[in-house]
């Protein structure tokens, strides 16, 4: 027995594998490297590591968190060419950084995998590589870094299969497909869409954006970092590090003010729509059109954007915005509830991703056959964002409401890694075999969860950030207390599984 009172782990350490080779699944890896574990195997079901950043190449692709915050703590970049920086920049620093300091040495790509069952004391997971059955690994520790943005959806329309011309997600991007005086149908106004429609403007003919619901996006205060810029942050590496501390500060009010503090709440809601009609009204000059751009929900029922071209770019004389809600797609184009066919050559999904559905088309089964998706029948949950009863060393990343309205999820996912670190340095040295969240600790846990919710501006929100009546995305609180909260381990919090 150890000094914990659980029973001793096997000699030689912990056999660990990552699922996902972004910030979240490389992060970890960092992290056990600092506890001194090197026994790690990453697969990745793509061709390179870079999660998100690989998969999103739309025109105009960039980050809505200034670069020194979105970047990993431990490696802070002089050399940012932008404080919002574009999608190759980012792939770039993840992929660099990550060999400068050896992530990438158990990566394992092309490799999907697609289950992951307890037995015999260890998890055996199941993978395809080529669309065939490929090798099976097994595992004392299991940590799921795919994401919450990793699965693009396309709603099942009526005739979605009909429509003549090229169809994609902008997460997939088809740049095979010239859009030089076509006419361009555009689902969505999230996040993705509010960049690649100003990114595909000057050369598309017409640009017709199907609206279900309008976004508040107010000014983005970007800026350009020139030479004298990063010469000043290679001499004063504190500059870097003063500007990283700045925006987590001010991200920070975002959270609380979405999490409902009184102090914030009220008065930072306010001057940020405020900010959001002031931006309206100068950008779009058509009455009629401003009209159709007024959200039908409060501020932070759904992420708050951030564009200075978004706007200006819908006032354009060859890009139309309706509001009519899509009825089901055509071979000529899209049809809407009001009768008329919009004739389109080509049709781009900009409506997001799954984020509810949590580790979609990964069978886990725990050593007493429950299945983790008849566990999160009704809504994901687990304990800190990260373990579930039942499933021994089994973590997940950037799991259930662990999201942010505002800041970087980053500081989210390196909080994670190390709280997963430790966990695996305790098994290595004999004081754990195999641990999963108490089920007390998990529900009370889950229960404060969403009474916290319950007064943040999330509640009753009909928005992706929802799962039926319960909130599965969100963390309702700072940054800041997440990091404290996983800082250590609570051994109290833990039992033997198996």
């Amino acid at each position: 027995m150890s000094d914990n009172g659980l029973p001793a782990g096997p000699p030689g350490g912990p056999r660990i594998l990552v699922v996902g080779a972004g910030f979240g699944g490389l992060g970890v890896v960092r992290a056990l490297h600092e506890q001194g574990l090197t026994d790690i195997t990453v697969l990745e079901r793509a061709g390179e590591a870079g999660g998100v950043w690989r998969d999103n190449t739309y025109p105009g692709a960039a980050c809505d968190v200034p670069s020194p915050l979105y970047s990993w703590s431990w490696a802070p970049n002089p050399e940012w060419g932008r404080r919002y920086s574009p999608q190759p920049e980012i792939l770039a620093y993840l992929q660099r950084t990550a060999a400068e300091h050896g992530l990438l040495d158990g990566l394992v790509t092309g490799t999907t995998v697609t289950g992951a069952r307890h037995e015999d004391g260890a998890w055996r997971v199941s993978t395809e590589v080529g669309g065939a059955p490929g090798p099976t690994y097994d595992a004392d520790v299991l940590v799921l870094a795919t994401g919450q943005l990793s699965e693009p959806v396309v709603p099942d329309l009526p005739g979605r299969d009909d429509f003549a011309g090229p169809a994609f997600h902008s997460a997939q991007w088809r740049h095979d497909v010239d859009l030089r005086g076509r006419r361009v149908a555009v689902l969505g106004t999230g996040a993705s869409a509010i960049q690649f429609v100003p990114g595909i403007a000057d050369d598309a003919a017409e640009i017709t954006i199907f609206q279900r619901s309008a976004p508040y996006v107010v000014p983005k205060p970007d800026q350009g970092y020139a030479p004298r810029h990063h010469a000043l942050f290679r001499r004063v590496p504190g500059l870097l590090a003063a500007e990283r501390r700045s925006w987590f500060w001010v991200t920070e009010q975002l959270n609380a003010a979405l999490a409902g503090e009184s102090r914030v709440s009220g008065p930072l809601i306010r001057a940020l729509e405020g900010a959001w009609r002031a931006h309206l009204r100068l950008r779009v000059r058509d009455p009629q059109l401003r009209a159709r751009l007024v959200p039908d929900y409060p501020l932070g029922c759904k992420r708050l954007l951030f564009s200075n071209d978004w706007y200006p770019t819908l006032d354009r004389p060859h890009v139309d915005v309706v509001a009519e809600a899509v009825t089901g797609v055509e071979a000529a184009g899209v049809r809407t509830a009001d009768g008329h066919l919009h004739e389109v050559d080509v049709l781009v999904w900009g409506t997001g991703f799954a984020a509810t559905d949590f580790l979609r088309g990964l069978d886990v089964v725990a050593p007493d056959g429950q299945h983790l998706a008849d566990v999160w029948t009704g809504g994901a949950r687990a304990h800190l964002g990260m373990g579930v009863p039942g499933f021994p060393n089994l973590f997940s990343i950037y799991g259930p409401n662990t999201n942010l309205g505002g800041s970087s999820i980053i500081a989210m996912m390196e909080a994670q890694a190390g709280y997963v670190a430790q966990v695996a340095r305790r098994l290595a040295d004999g004081g754990a075999r195999a641990v999963a969240p108490r089920a007390e600790v998990w529900e009370a846990y889950d229960r404060e969860m969403q009474s916290r919710l319950s007064t943040s501006v999330w509640a009753g929100c009909t928005s992706w950030y929802t799962d039926g009546a319960r909130i599965t995305t969100n963390w309702p609180g700072l940054v800041a207390e997440y990091q404290r909260r996983t800082a250590e381990v609570d051994w109290s919090e833990l039992e033997e599984v198996c």
